[in-house]
């Protein structure tokens, strides 16, 4: 009878495990259009061409009273959200970890972003500037949210599980970037027979991305369970103060621990550098294409559908491969095919659309699958109790600490007026985030960090 009861109560178990999964990918199905509609195709080219009717004579506008050629403003923009991140991320690790109260977090940074997305249908005319404010606060509301969501994943499933539900999780993000895409190629292709003008259909299509993100994460947000982890329930009651006094000083102890863990800290310096390389594609690709490239618009988002439907098959894919040749192993495949595509995308010629969707191929193919599996190899990596605290590091480096390669794209471009020149700035990027990653004893890492090795890693 006793183990009929504890046979019973596995399967209970490994029911709602499975059901909080499933609840766990719909916010990568909420969120990832915010990331595809808004900050790889409309809204860099849109903002863009904004800050040039309110720029001078000579190209610049002037946020602050600083000169900024007009053509960098969005670039510099994305890089100035990033670095607000920063600040923000640790400090909610911190309070999430320490309170217990990881969903709530959640769902104020998610309805953040999405409310300024939404808030983005009224930028027009020469509203650089509120474009600028708007992207600052949807992109910090993005990152923060992403980073409590990626904390979740160690506590939903098992290791041996864990590159399965990333991979997962991607793929569904990657298939809603998709949909939405196709609904916003419609009304932009046929803006003229809904009697809008371009400006509006692109206006509406940003909106349309806050509001999906907002209806979207309520499935999470009812599906996702808070857990009262050893490290807050310890430390939750003693020395009070307020909530954000106790979260800087969880945060003051969550560096000092990391110290202890110089491995998963090798990991995430890697993880830095390559990763800053594949979010500063994402985010300029679509200015690189119409600026560069004299592309239009319709040939932007075909491309970027394409981008979606293969990245997340090949999110599928490199999951499989994972499991035959380790999960190191194929994310350094992706940092080397990384760098080919990247190399090969300077010489593209202006005004070839097939060669640019050629390009959308190779970045759709290892895309999903190098951020999937660089995901689940970090879960390995986090000592049980402190997913929240060392995840906000990790979205740091995902996101948070992503501005350097914005900035480097805008002033490559401020300096040279090429944008050429900035995008083939990004391969270095890959080729120092593939030797660092390469030196990281991954096995070892596991071990230090206090959590079971995989069969194959």
């Amino acid at each position: 009878m006793r183990s009929a009861q504890v046979g019973a109560g596995d399967v209970d178990e490994a029911a709602a495990r499975r059901r909080e999964q499933r609840g766990w990918y719909w916010y990568d199905w909420a969120n990832s259009v915010y990331s595809t509609s808004v900050l790889t195709v409309f809204l860099g080219p849109y903002l863009t061409s904004v800050a040039k009717a309110a720029a001078d004579a000579d190209g610049f506008v002037h946020p602050l009273g600083i000169p900024v050629r007009a053509g960098s403003f969005y670039a510099y923009t994305v890089s100035a959200s990033l670095l607000l991140s920063v600040l923000a991320m640790p400090l909610a690790g911190a309070l999430a970890d320490r309170t217990g109260r990881k969903k709530p977090l959640l769902g104020v940074c998610a309805y953040t972003g999405a409310a300024a997305t939404t808030g983005m249908f009224f930028l027009g005319g020469e509203r650089y500037l509120l474009g600028g404010a708007l992207l600052i606060l949807a992109n910090v509301g993005f990152v923060v949210s992403s980073m409590l969501y990626n904390s979740f994943l160690p506590q939903i499933a098992r290791p041996d599980e864990r590159d399965a539900v990333s991979s997962r999780g991607w793929a569904f993000g990657y298939a809603a970037g998709a949909l939405v895409l196709v609904a916003d190629l419609a009304l932009y292709g046929a803006h003229d027979s809904f009697g809008l003008s371009e400006g509006e259909a692109v206006r509406i299509c940003l909106a349309s991305a806050g509001l999906w993100w907002g209806v979207f994460s309520l499935i999470p947000l009812r599906r996702l369970r808070d857990r009262r982890t050893g490290a807050g329930i310890a430390t939750a009651g003693p020395a009070g103060g307020t909530p954000l006094g106790r979260g800087w000083r969880q945060l003051r102890e969550t560096l000092g621990d990391m110290r202890r863990h110089p491995l998963t800290l090798a990991f995430l310096l890697a993880y830095l550098v390559y990763n800053d390389g594949v979010q500063t594609v994402i985010t300029q690709a679509s200015v690189y294409g119409s600026e560069e490239l004299k592309l239009d618009q319709t040939t932007l988002i075909v491309a970027i559908l394409l981008v979606q439907v293969l990245a997340a098959a090949g999110a599928l894919l490199m999951g499989r491969l994972a499991r035959r040749y380790g999960t190191q192993r194929t994310v350094l495949g992706s940092l080397a095919a990384w760098t080919l595509t990247i190399a090969v995308g300077y010489f593209l010629p202006a005004r070839a659309p097939l060669w640019f969707f050629a390009l959308a191929v190779g970045i759709g193919l290892v895309l999903g699958g190098s951020q999937a599996l660089s995901r689940s190899l970090f879960s390995h990596l986090v000592p049980p109790g402190k997913e929240a605290e060392y995840f906000s590091a990790y979205e740091m480096s995902d996101r948070g600490v992503s501005w350097l390669g914005p900035l480097v794209f805008g002033v490559t471009y401020q300096l040279t007026g090429s944008y050429r020149d900035a995008i083939v700035s990004l391969v270095a990027f890959f080729v120092i985030g593939f030797v660092l990653l390469a030196r990281v004893p991954v096995r070892r890492a596991i071990m230090a960090a206090g959590n079971p090795i995989p069969d194959r890693i």
